[in-house]
């Protein structure tokens, strides 16, 4: 696989060169970006997936919701409709997405909607909605709108650092991207992380001035939710059929291993699309587990695309926590929201 990636660098350099003309072109105003009023946010990343983006959406909703009203703004990725649509009980994860409709289902208080062309996103929201502040998912290399805050993420086991340009690497553009960052938060680390170690990762990460890195972990609910509600704690007693359609499934395998969990594991590309003959492949292998203590488990995202199809299926919930300089990260954000409201 190294071998055949590196194969691909004369491409990934052409990559580089295609977007680097790009993002000068909108530095210098050559491709026009749309700035707004309203205070914008974009949270994203440089590589291609996995980094954490839908916990950290709903961390930034946990920390303003009681403060502001907020939209969600998302392209709506891999979903059978096209463009913009304010999310509402009548949809399903094909005709959103399935993060866009995590975020509704989880939060009553914000609006949430899809849109490919942001700028249209943005101002529909702006007429319909009013919030005082508009997250948008996945959106560092949107430059068509110019948010007021960048928070750029990076997986503490894939750093953008250590990467390469597509389709050599990971990188949907080169590591000089990160200068746009506002912040800079590595996400999935090890919840012993040192504070030496995040002190030589945060010399290493910071590319502009005034710019701060912080380091965040992952932490499941405590028990399962869905058709069966389990504590985490009794998890190995059960025999366990793991669906998953994410980016990295890695980390919740490891958290089920490190508990001594008995795991089938099935796995499916990101945002995966189930077709009728996989639900019956996922219920078969259910169904041929004998043992009286089974689940069928999967990713909270993938619960919303499976829910409607599969009625046995368990979720885990996750959710970000800052290993230091939580007050820090508020205080940054919420002073951002102020001053630009």
């Amino acid at each position: 696989m190294i071998f055949f990636r590196f194969l691909l660098f004369p491409f990934a350099i052409l990559y580089d060169f295609i977007t680097r003309i790009r993002n000068y072109f909108y530095d210098v105003g050559i491709f026009k970006s749309t700035s707004f009023v309203i205070p914008v946010i974009a949270v994203g990343n440089l590589s291609v997936g996995g980094t954490g983006k839908t916990p950290q959406i709903e961390y930034l909703i946990r920390i303003l919701q009681n403060e502001c009203t907020i939209a969600v703004l998302s392209r709506g990725y891999k979903r059978t409709t096209s463009g913009f649509i304010l999310v509402d009980n009548s949809h399903t994860a094909a005709d959103v997405g399935d993060e866009p409709l995590q975020f509704f289902n989880k939060f009553s208080t914000i609006s949430v909607a899809v849109d490919e062309n942001r700028v249209h996103g943005i101002q529909e929201l702006h007429k319909i909605c009013a919030p005082d502040i508009i997250l948008l998912d996945d959106a560092f290399q949107h430059r068509k709108v110019t948010a007021g805050f960048y928070l750029l993420l990076t997986n503490y086991n894939d750093l953008f650092l250590d990467d390469f340009l597509l389709p050599a690497g990971n990188l949907r553009e080169s590591r000089s991207g990160a200068k746009r960052a506002n912040s800079i938060v590595v996400t999935k680390c090890p919840q012993n992380l040192s504070i030496e170690k995040q002190n030589e990762l945060r010399k290493k990460l910071t590319v502009s001035p005034n710019q701060q890195v912080f380091f965040s972990t992952i932490n499941y609910h405590p028990k399962t939710l869905g058709s069966q509600e389990i504590s985490i704690n009794f998890l190995h007693e059960y025999e366990i059929v793991l669906v998953t359609g994410i980016a990295n499934p890695t980390p919740l395998i490891d958290f089920l291993k490190d508990r001594h969990c008995i795991i089938h594991h099935i796995a499916f590309a990101d945002h995966h699309h189930f077709t009728s003959q996989e639900i019956d492949k996922i219920k078969v292998k259910y169904d041929g587990i004998t043992s009286d203590k089974k689940i069928l488990l999967t990713t909270e995202k993938d619960y919303m695309r499976l829910a409607d199809q599969i009625s046995e299926l368990s979720y885990l919930e996750i959710a970000t926590e800052f290993l230091e300089g939580k007050e820090r990260f508020m205080n940054e954000i919420k002073s951002f929201c102020r001053i630009n409201s």
